[in-house]
C-alpha cells in the first residue's frame, strides 16, 4: 500500500506511543487496503448482461439455439473478465454496501486486535479502509459511556479532509493526538499503567 512511506509509519507509531502516555486507554490504528474482494460482482453483472443477449438474436437472426447459447456464454465470459480488475469491480459496488463491508471489518478488527480485552474496557480503534473510502472510530463501552456524541465524527471528518488533500500522514498523526486527548480527559494514566496492545501502525491487505 503506497499510502505511507516507512518514515510516515514511524511517525504514526510514535504518535500512538505519545498519545498513550497521557491515558490509561489503548489506541490501535488499522489501515486496510480493502474490506472485501467483491469477487461476486463481475460474474453477477456478466450473467445479467448475458440474459439479454439471446432475445435480439432469436427475433432478428436465423441462428439456431446452439450458436445463440455459445454467444451467450462468450458474452458472459468476456464481461466477467473485463470487470475482474479490482478498481473496476469495486467501483461497481454501491457505496452503502461498501460502507457496510468496511464497518463489518472494523468491528472484526476491534475483536482481532483484542481491544475488547483491555483493562477497564478502554480500547479505541481507528480504522480506515482505503478502497471503500471509509474511516471510523470504534470505542469500547467504557469510553462510549463518557465521550459526548459527535466527538469521534469530528475527528474522522478532519482525518478524511486531510487524506483528501493528500496529507494522510499528517491527518493520522492529528487524529491520534485528538483521540489521545479525549482519552486523557476521561481516562488519565494510572500509577501502574502499561501498554497492553501494539503501538505500531497495522496495515492489512
Amino acid at each position: 500500500m503506497s499510502l505511507f512511506s516507512a518514515g510516515d509509519e514511524q511517525r504514526i507509531s510514535a504518535a500512538i506511543t505519545d498519545a498513550e502516555r497521557r491515558t490509561s486507554g489503548e489506541i490501535v490504528v488499522v489501515v486496510a487496503a480493502q474490506s472485501d474482494g467483491y469477487h461476486y460482482v463481475p460474474p453477477l453483472v456478466g450473467a445479467i448482461v448475458a440474459l439479454f443477449v439471446p432475445w435480439p438474436l432469436i427475433f432478428f437472426t436465423q441462428l439456431g439455439l446452439v450458436p445463440i447459447y455459445l454467444i451467450q456464454l462468450a458474452v458472459f465470459a468476456a464481461v466477467t473478465a473485463a470487470l475482474m480488475p479490482v478498481p473496476i469491480r469495486t467501483t461497481l459496488v454501491p457505496m452503502a454496501i461498501k460502507r457496510l463491508h468496511a464497518h463489518r471489518r472494523a468491528i472484526e478488527q476491534f475483536l482481532v486486535q483484542n481491544l475488547h480485552t483491555t483493562t477497564g474496557r478502554t480500547g479505541v480503534l481507528l480504522f480506515i479502509s482505503v478502497a471503500e473510502h471509509h474511516a471510523e472510530i470504534v470505542a469500547d463501552k467504557a469510553i462510549d459511556a463518557r465521550v459526548p456524541a459527535g466527538t469521534w465524527k469530528r475527528i474522522i471528518d478532519d482525518l478524511t479532509d486531510a487524506i483528501g488533500k493528500g496529507k494522510a500522514p499528517d491527518g493520522f498523526v492529528a487524529a491520534i493526538a485528538a483521540i489521545g486527548a479525549v482519552l486523557a480527559q476521561h481516562f488519565p494514566p494510572g500509577t501502574q499503567d502499561t501498554s497492553e496492545l501494539p503501538d505500531h501502525l497495522i496495515i492489512l491487505p
